[in-house]
C-alpha cells in the first residue's frame, strides 16, 4: 500500500498541490453541504451548490489577479520606468546618490517573465481549476463514506484523537480560507480608492496586491505601502509620500487587522502569529505555494497532538521520594504542609483538582 501510494505521487505529482487544495476546501464546506442537506436540498444538489461556490471564490480570488497582470502589464511597466535612475538623498549635508536603474530593470524583466508565464500557462490553470471543482464536489458528495473509511483505519481507543484533530483542523482552515480571504476582500475595497485618489496608474492592481498580501502573515499590505512611500521619495514628493504612509497605512494595512479580521476570527480559535509564520514560511519553503495552506495546517496539527500528548502525561502518576515515606504525586499536584504539620496534596495554582 505504501508503495502504491509513493507510486500514485509520483506519477500524479504535477496535480497534487492542486487535490490537496480541494480536499482543504471541501473539508470548510462541509457544514455548508450539510447545512443545503438541512433545508431541503438533496445531496447531489447540495454537494454541487457548495461546489459551485468553491468554483466561484476561488475564481474570483485569482481570475482577476492574472488577468491584471497580463493586460495591464503595459502600465505596470510603465509606472517602474517612470522612476528616476537615480536619486541624491541629502541628511544635513551630506548628499549620497541612490542609482535605482538596476533595480527597476531587474523588476521589469521579472514581471515580463512572470506575465509570460501565466499566459502560456493559462490553459493548463483552467484544467486544473475544472479539476478542482470535480474534487470537491466528489469529497462533499461522497462526505459520510469518506468518514467512516477513515475512522475504520484508526483502533477505537484513538478515536477520541482522530475527532480533537479534526476539530483543529477546522479551526486552522477556517482561519486560512474564510478569514483571510473575507479579510482580502476588505482590504481591496478599502485600498481602491486610496489609490484612486492618489492618482497611481493601474489601481485596480494595486489593490488586488494589497489583498493578495493579506495572506502574508505579519507582513501584508505594509509591504506595499513601504514601496510606494519609497517610490514617492525617490520621485522627491515628500508630501504624498507621507499621505501614502500615513492614510495607506491606516486604511489600507492597520484597519483590515484591528477592526475587520479579529470580528472574523471571533468564529474560531486561530493559531498564535508565532506559529501561523512558521508555518507559513516553512511550508513556502518546502513544498511552494500549497504551502501557505499546507505548512500552518501541519504546524496546528502537531500543536494539537502536543497538547493532546501533554494532558495524557499529566494524569500519570510519578513516584517521588518524600522524607517520611515514599508515595506517589500526579504531575501538576503541589505538597504542602496541612493544620496537623503534615503534607497533604492540594490543588495547583490553576486550582485544578488533583490529578489521579
Amino acid at each position: 500500500m505504501v508503495l502504491a501510494s509513493a507510486a500514485a505521487v509520483l506519477l500524479l505529482r504535477e496535480v497534487v498541490a492542486t487535490v490537496f487544495f480541494a480536499m482543504t476546501v471541501a473539508y470548510v464546506l462541509g457544514p455548508v453541504r450539510r447545512r443545503l442537506r438541512r433545508r431541503g436540498l438533496s445531496r447531489r444538489l447540495s454537494a454541487a451548490a457548495a461546489s459551485l461556490v468553491a468554483f466561484l471564490a476561488v475564481g474570483l480570488l485569482t481570475v482577476p489577479f492574472a488577468l491584471v497582470l497580463v493586460i495591464r502589464l503595459d502600465e505596470v511597466i510603465g509606472f517602474l520606468e517612470s522612476i528616476p535612475e537615480s536619486i541624491t538623498l541629502t541628511v544635513h549635508g551630506f548628499e549620497h546618490t541612490v542609482v535605482t536603474a538596476e533595480v527597476t530593470e531587474v523588476l521589469v524583466g521579472w514581471l515580463v517573465t512572470v506575465g509570460t508565464a501565466v499566459a502560456s500557462a493559462a490553459p493548463v490553470l483552467l484544467i486544473k481549476l475544472v479539476l478542482f471543482a470535480f474534487v470537491v464536489y466528489g469529497l462533499l458528495y461522497h462526505e459520510s463514506r469518506t468518514r467512516r473509511a477513515v475512522l475504520a483505519l484508526v483502533p477505537p481507543g484513538h478515536r477520541d484523537l482522530v475527532e480533537a484533530l479534526h476539530e483543529r483542523a477546522s479551526r486552522t482552515l477556517y482561519g486560512l480560507y474564510v478569514v483571510q480571504a473575507a479579510t482580502g476582500v476588505a482590504t481591496f475595497g478599502l485600498a481602491l480608492p486610496v489609490f484612486v485618489a492618489f492618482g497611481y496608474p493601474s489601481p485596480i492592481a494595486l489593490a488586488t496586491l494589497a489583498g493578495v498580501l493579506q495572506f502574508i502573515p505579519v507582513l501584508g499590505p505594509s509591504v506595499l505601502i513601504a514601496g510606494l512611500t519609497g517610490y514617492e521619495l525617490m520621485l522627491g514628493d515628500g508630501m504624498r509620500a507621507v499621505g501614502i504612509l500615513v492614510i495607506g497605512g491606516l486604511a489600507i494595512a492597520a484597519t483590515p487587522d484591528v477592526l475587520i479580521r479579529p470580528r472574523l476570527a471571533a468564529e474560531t480559535a486561530a493559531l498564535p502569529s508565532t506559529l501561523y509564520f512558521i508555518g507559513f514560511v516553512g511550508g513556502v519553503l518546502t513544498v511552494g505555494a500549497i504551502g501557505i495552506i499546507a505548512g500552518p495546517l501541519v504546524v496546528a496539527m502537531v500543536a494539537e497532538l502536543a497538547t493532546r500528548l501533554s494532558d495524557e502525561l499529566n494524569m500519570i502518576r510519578v513516584n517521588e521520594e518524600r522524607e517520611g515515606g515514599g508515595g506517589a504525586v500526579g504531575v501538576g499536584e503541589a505538597n504542602v504542609p496541612d493544620s496537623d504539620g503534615e503534607e497533604a496534596n492540594v490543588p495547583d495554582s490553576d486550582g485544578d483538582d488533583p490529578v489521579g
